[in-house]
C-alpha cells in the first residue's frame, strides 16, 4: 500500500465534555476502515484557545486541514491567514464544487438545517459545515403556572411578565419568576427577535463591519424589559464575582429547585430540564424563547461551531477531508450525536430519521429547538452577527447590563457607553487585521 494521506483535525475541548475529541476518533476510525488511504489525526485544544493555537500554528506552517470554530469565532477564521497573507480556509461550499458525492460518501452540506447553514454562508457560499448547533429556549414550569391558573405558556414579553406576577402572587409560590444568565447570547437572540442589527453592513455579512449598533432601540427595549422584571422582584439575577463568567448550574438549580417558573438558557439542556421536572415532581416544558410583540418577529439565532477547511490542499486530501466531514453529518452520525448530547440533529435527513424512530414523539422537548430555528426569516438580523472581538464585545454587553441591574445607571447613557468601548475593540481588530496596528490575543466565548 502507498503512503498513506494524512488529515490533521483539531476540535474543541468543552468543560466537562469529552464526547466531541473522543466521538470524533471513533468516528476517524470509522472512516479510514472504509477509506485505507487517510490516516486522520485528531487533536484536541481547549475551546477558548481554538482560534488562537490555529493561528500560531498557521504562522508556522503547520496548520491542521480542518479546524472546528465556535461560532462567535468565524470572523477570525474568515480572516485567518498564511504567512504569504493567503487565506487560511476556503469555502466548502464551493471545494464541494456540485458533487453529490466524494469518495463514496454522500454530500449532505445541502441538507443542514437552513438557520445553520444560513449562518455560516459568506460571500455567495457556506464556508464552513456545522456539525453542533444550538438555540436558546425558555423552560417552563407547568404545573407551577396551572396553580396560578395560566394554561399556556407565554411567548412575548409582555405575557411572560404577567405570568411572574401570577406565580409570585401565589400564597405559596416563589420568590421570583423568572431567571436567566447574563450572558452575551441573550443580547444577540433579542435583538435578532426584533429584526434589528448588531452592525452595520448587514451585521458584518455583506462587507466587513465596521460600525456597533449596541445602543440600538431593539438593544434598549431589551435591556428595559429586563430591567424592568428585575426591579419588579420578578428576575433572579446569579451575579458571579468576574461578570464576564456565567454559572449556568445555579439558573439550573433555581428551575430544578421551583425557586421560578421559568429559565431561559440553551436547548442543548432540554433533556437535562425534563429531568429535573421529573425528580422535583413537576412538569417541565421545552418552549420558544419569548419575543417582543411589537415589532415582527424575525427569528432566532443559532450557537455552537462549524468545520473549517483548509486552502491550498492537493486534490486527494481535500477530497478525504470533503469526504470526511459529510461522513460526520450522515443521517444516523448525526442522529446519535443529537441523542447522546443535546445539540439540534443539523440535517434533514437526520431530523427524518428521528422522527421514524419516534424520537421526537417520545422525546417533544427537542422538537422545540427545530420549530424556533424554522421560523428563522434568513434576513441578516435572524442569520446573525460576524464580528471580530465578539466575544470581547459580549463581555463589555454583559458589565453594561449588571450595571443597569444592580446600580441606578439609566440605561440608554450606560449602553452608549458600552457601544463606544465595544467600537474600539472592533476599530483595534479591524487595523490588526489591515496591519494598522500589532494583532492581540484572540478571545472567543
Amino acid at each position: 500500500m502507498s503512503k498513506r494521506i494524512d488529515l490533521d483535525i483539531v476540535v474543541p475541548l468543552y468543560p466537562l465534555m469529552p464526547y466531541f475529541q473522543d466521538r470524533t476518533r471513533e468516528l476517524a476510525e470509522k472512516f479510514t476502515a472504509n477509506h485505507p488511504e487517510y490516516r486522520i489525526r485528531v487533536t484536541g485544544v481547549d475551546w477558548l484557545s481554538v482560534p488562537q493555537t490555529i493561528h500560531d500554528a498557521a504562522l508556522k506552517g503547520e496548520a491542521p486541514t480542518i479546524a472546528q470554530y465556535f461560532y462567535t469565532s468565524t470572523r477570525d477564521a474568515l480572516d485567518a491567514r498564511r504567512p504569504d497573507g493567503s487565506p487560511l480556509f476556503t469555502s466548502v461550499e464551493r471545494a464541494i464544487a456540485g458533487r453529490t458525492e466524494i469518495l463514496g460518501e454522500p454530500v449532505v452540506l445541502g441538507d443542514v438545517e437552513p438557520a445553520a447553514r444560513h449562518f455560516y454562508t459568506y460571500d455567495g457560499a457556506v464556508a464552513a459545515m456545522p456539525p453542533l448547533t444550538s438555540t436558546t429556549l425558555l423552560y417552563a414550569n407547568t404545573t407551577l403556572l396551572e396553580r396560578a391558573g395560566i394554561t399556556e405558556v407565554p411567548l412575548t414579553w409582555a405575557g411572560i411578565e404577567a405570568a411572574c406576577r401570577a406565580v409570585t402572587a401565589l400564597p405559596d409560590g416563589p420568590a421570583h419568576g423568572i431567571t436567566w444568565p447574563n450572558h452575551g447570547w441573550w443580547f444577540q437572540q433579542s435583538v435578532a427577535q426584533q429584526g434589528a442589527l448588531l452592525a452595520d453592513r448587514d451585521n458584518g455579512r455583506s462587507g466587513r463591519a465596521e460600525k456597533l449598533y449596541l445602543d440600538s432601540d431593539a438593544m434598549l427595549a431589551y435591556v428595559e424589559w429586563w430591567r424592568g422584571l428585575h426591579r419588579a422582584g420578578l428576575y433572579r439575577y446569579h451575579p458571579s464575582r468576574v461578570n464576564t463568567e456565567v454559572d449556568w448550574n445555579r439558573n439550573f438549580r433555581a428551575f430544578a429547585d421551583q425557586e421560578v417558573a421559568f429559565v431561559l438558557t440553551t436547548s442543548v439542556e432540554a433533556a437535562r430540564m425534563a429531568q429535573a421536572g421529573r425528580d422535583g415532581g413537576f412538569v417541565a416544558r421545552a418552549c420558544r424563547m419569548p419575543y417582543n410583540d411589537r415589532v415582527p418577529y424575525a427569528g432566532n439565532v443559532i450557537g455552537g461551531d462549524a468545520l473549517w477547511l483548509a486552502s491550498g490542499l492537493d486534490q486527494e486530501t481535500e477530497d478525504g477531508a470533503l469526504a470526511f466531514m459529510q461522513y460526520l453529518n450522515t443521517p444516523r452520525t448525526a442522529a446519535e450525536r443529537h441523542r447522546e448530547t443535546g445539540f439540534i440533529p443539523v440535517t434533514g435527513g437526520a431530523i427524518e430519521l428521528l422522527e421514524q424512530e419516534g424520537w421526537f414523539g417520545r422525546n417533544p422537548h427537542f422538537r422545540t429547538a427545530l420549530d424556533q430555528l424554522a421560523a428563522n426569516s434568513g434576513s441578516p438580523a435572524a442569520r446573525g452577527a460576524l464580528l471580530g472581538e465578539f466575544a470581547a464585545i459580549q463581555n463589555v454587553l454583559t458589565t453594561a447590563m449588571h450595571d443597569v441591574l444592580a446600580t441606578d445607571v439609566d440605561p440608554r447613557e450606560r449602553f452608549a457607553r458600552a457601544n463606544a468601548e465595544a467600537q474600539l475593540l472592533l476599530d483595534g481588530y479591524n487595523d490588526a487585521y489591515r496591519g494598522l496596528r500589532p494583532r492581540g490575543p484572540i478571545r472567543v466565548g
